[in-house]
């Protein structure tokens, strides 16, 4: 089935500074490049060096002016976190667009952080949580709009209260929807908070929907030496235009969310195709595991003692 071009307008960022976790390869450097080639400073915050230089060469290609630098980041150690955030703050100056995009999806056994945590719920959420307390300052400064890159699977299964770190009864995809419920309780109770506070930050959600994006790829770093089944029946109902999303589509809703003049705060942005599975971004309706303010409160406040990572009270 041909599939006709989707696309959408990013505006001039010309002055704004933004952070984009995640941004190697994938959906995360579509990102980067996209905001750059808008003018945006683009700070890449990559666990690999070598991949990071890469991709801004890659960039570079279709940008030859991009303002695009590396910093090091490995959201599996909150000493990591902590030691860019400090660096960053040192530097002082504001962030206007911060993109949590960075992640790391089911792998074959479970995995911990450097910090004891399962690996998925400490990468996905947790990072990303201590990384923004670590940024506040600066994304105060730059009135910024934080965009948090949930998933699909944020509408299926639970968080397990009772086992965060998945030790009595391990179970990968669970995990998944775990960490991303997380990540996305802890985006919009961000901008609870905002609003309180007065902290003049913009928090909204985005999800790329289903695509052959390298979440399923083979990935040494989390043991999996082979693409799984499920990436290869993606790769071929994406090519063929049979109802799934190309990785070049999955990256517009979080640029939508982060860029778009109309897009708001505490709202979720996806693909508005069938299934929300591809298709141009548009606002979504809340996934029913995200609409509880109590469940956004208890995260948050779990968060905070796990990372020792705290945020102003508001």
């Amino acid at each position: 089935m041909p599939r006709g071009p989707i696309d959408i307008t990013i505006p001039d960022l010309s002055g704004k500074r933004a952070v984009v976790t995640g941004a190697s390869d994938g959906i995360g450097l579509g990102i980067a490049r996209r905001l750059a080639a808008a003018g945006a400073e683009v700070l890449l915050p990559v666990r690999n060096e070598r991949k990071g230089e890469a991709a801004i060469t890659k960039i570079r290609q279709t940008t030859p002016g991009a303002n695009v630098s590396l910093g090091e980041l490995d959201l599996s150690s909150l000493e990591s976190v902590a030691v860019l955030g400090k660096a960053l703050r040192e530097e002082g100056r504001p962030i206007h667009i911060l993109i949590n995009n960075a992640g790391v999806m089911t792998p074959p056994d479970r995995q911990k952080t450097a910090d004891g945590f399962e690996l998925q719920f400490g990468t996905n959420h947790l990072g990303h949580f201590a990384l923004v307390g670590h940024l506040l300052p600066l994304l105060r400064a730059g009135h910024a709009r934080v965009t948090s890159q949930v998933s699909v699977a944020a509408n299926q299964n639970a968080i397990n209260w009772q086992d965060l770190k998945w030790e009595r009864s391990y179970d990968g995809m669970k995990a998944y929807s775990q960490s991303k419920i997380a990540l996305g309780l802890f985006g919009l109770e961000l901008d609870r908070r905002s609003r309180a506070g007065g902290w003049g930050i913009i928090s909204n959600l985005s999800h790329p929907g289903v695509a052959p994006t390298n979440l399923l790829a083979a990935r040494p770093e989390v043991r999996r030496d082979k693409e799984t089944r499920g990436r290869k029946l993606i790769g071929a109902l994406s090519a063929r235009g049979i109802l799934l999303g190309t990785v070049e589509t999955a990256k517009l809703p979080a640029l939508y969310a982060a860029t778009a003049p109309d897009a708001q705060n505490a709202r979720l942005y996806g693909p508005s195709g069938l299934g929300h599975l591809g298709g141009p971004p548009a606002e979504q309706k809340l996934y029913s595991r995200l609409r509880s303010a109590e469940d956004a409160q208890r995260i948050w406040q779990i968060s905070q003692e796990l990372t020792k990572v705290h945020f102003p009270n508001s």
